[in-house]
C-alpha cells in the first residue's frame, strides 16, 4: 500500500452528519461525528425531512472539525470518499454535493463508497482481512451475510426477505414504550430477563441463508396485546430477553453455517447492530466452539454505528484500485452492494 494515503471521507447517508481522516485505510486520524437522536426521539424514528435539515447545518463544521483534529488542510488529502448508496436520498446528497464541491475545488479524486461496504471495512481497523470472510452485517436497514473472496468484491449470499434485524428491534421497542433508538434499550432489559416466551425461530431450517423478522415481529406484538387485554403486564425484562433469543440464535446458526460452507479464513461482524451484547456474546461464543480455526473480527462500539471513518478505510481501497467516480455520480438510495 502507498505509503500515507491520506483520505477524507464524508458519511450522511441517514441521522449522522459525519467527517473522517484517514490514513493508509486503517488508521484513524481524526473522526467527528454529529448525531441527530435527540431530534428524532420524539418521532419513535428518523423524520427524512428533519435528517437532511440537519445535515446541511452540519456538514461543513463537521469536514472543518475532521481536518482540524487531523491537522491537515485540503492540500495534503489524496482523495474524498463519500457515501454514494443506500441510505435516504435527500440525506445522501447532502454529503454527496459537498464531496464533489471539495474535489472540484482541490482538485481531488472522488470516490463513491457503498454505505454496507463501508459497514464491513470498520473491522480493517481492528485487523488486516484475510480472504475468502464472510460478515454479518445487521443494521436498521440490512440484515445480509455478505461473502468476500477479494477486496472490494462482494457475493451476498444471504438477506432479509421483509424487516431486517434492527427495523425489528425499534418496532417491538416502540410497542413496549421505550424511546428511539430501540434496539439499545431492549439489548439492556434483556440482560435482566429470561426467555420465557419462546418465539419462533423464523427460517432456521430452511436450508438458506436468508433471514425473516416479520413474523417475529407479529408475534411479539400479539403475544404483547393479547396479555394486555387480559389485564396483564408482561414483564418488559422476560419480553425483551425472549425476542432477542430469537433475532440472535437464527442470525447466528445461519452465520456459523455459511462460514463452515464457505470455508472463511475470517468472520466479521458489522453495522449497528454489531453493538448489540447479546449478538456479541453468543457468536463469539458460538464460534470458539464450532469454528476454532476461524478468525473473528468484531469492531468497537465507536465503528458499529455510522461514522465516516468506515467510508474513507473502504473508499482507500477503492482509491488504490483507481475505482474512481466522476462529477456525474449522484444519491443512489437503491444501490447495490454487488454493483459498485
Amino acid at each position: 500500500m502507498k505509503k500515507n494515503t491520506l483520505i477524507l471521507g464524508i458519511e450522511s447517508s441517514c441521522d449522522e452528519t459525519a467527517a473522517s481522516v484517514v490514513k493508509n485505510g486503517n488508521e484513524i486520524i481524526s473522526s467527528v461525528v454529529a448525531s441527530q437522536i435527540e431530534s428524532h426521539k420524539r418521532f419513535g424514528g428518523v423524520v427524512p425531512e428533519i435528517a437532511s435539515r440537519h445535515h446541511v447545518e452540519q456538514i461543513t463544521l463537521v469536514i472543518e472539525e475532521a481536518l482540524k483534529k487531523a491537522k491537515v488542510t485540503m492540500d495534503d488529502l489524496d482523495g474524498i470518499a463519500v457515501t454514494e448508496g443506500p441510505g435516504l436520498v435527500g440525506a445522501l446528497l447532502i454529503g454527496v454535493n459537498a464531496a464533489k464541491t471539495l474535489a472540484f475545488m482541490h482538485d481531488l479524486p472522488l470516490i463513491g463508497v457503498h454505505h454496507i461496504a463501508g459497514h464491513i471495512y470498520a473491522n480493517r481497523f481492528e485487523t488486516e482481512m484475510k480472504f475468502p470472510l464472510l460478515s454479518l452485517v445487521v443494521s436498521g436497514g440490512h440484515t445480509e451475510l455478505v461473502l468476500m473472496r477479494a477486496e472490494n468484491e462482494f457475493e451476498i449470499i444471504g438477506e432479509t426477505r421483509d424487516d431486517a434485524a434492527g427495523e425489528a428491534y425499534d418496532k417491538v421497542a416502540r410497542t413496549l414504550g421505550l424511546v428511539y433508538p430501540g434496539g439499545v434499550q431492549i439489548d439492556k432489559l434483556a440482560k435482566d430477563g429470561e426467555d420465557t416466551f419462546h418465539f419462533p425461530r423464523a427460517m432456521m431450517d430452511d436450508g438458506s441463508f436468508d433471514f425473516s423478522f416479520s413474523g417475529l415481529k407479529s408475534s411479539f406484538i400479539n403475544t404483547l396485546h393479547n396479555l394486555r387485554q387480559r389485564g396483564d403486564e408482561p414483564n418488559p425484562n422476560d419480553m425483551a430477553a425472549s425476542f432477542q433469543a430469537s433475532v440472535v440464535d437464527v442470525l447466528v446458526a445461519k452465520t456459523i453455517r455459511a462460514a463452515k460452507k464457505y470455508q472463511v479464513n475470517q468472520l466479521l461482524l458489522a453495522g449497528g447492530v454489531a453493538a448489540n451484547q447479546g449478538l456479541r456474546a453468543q457468536l463469539i461464543q458460538e464460534v470458539e466452539m464450532e469454528l476454532p480455526d476461524t478468525e473473528l473480527i468484531i469492531p468497537p462500539l465507536s465503528l458499529c454505528g455510522d461514522n465516516a471513518a468506515m467510508i474513507a478505510a473502504a473508499g482507500t481501497v477503492s482509491f488504490l484500485q483507481g475505482k474512481l467516480s466522476d462529477f456525474e455520480m449522484n444519491a443512489d438510495p437503491g444501490l447495490l452492494l454487488e454493483d459498485i
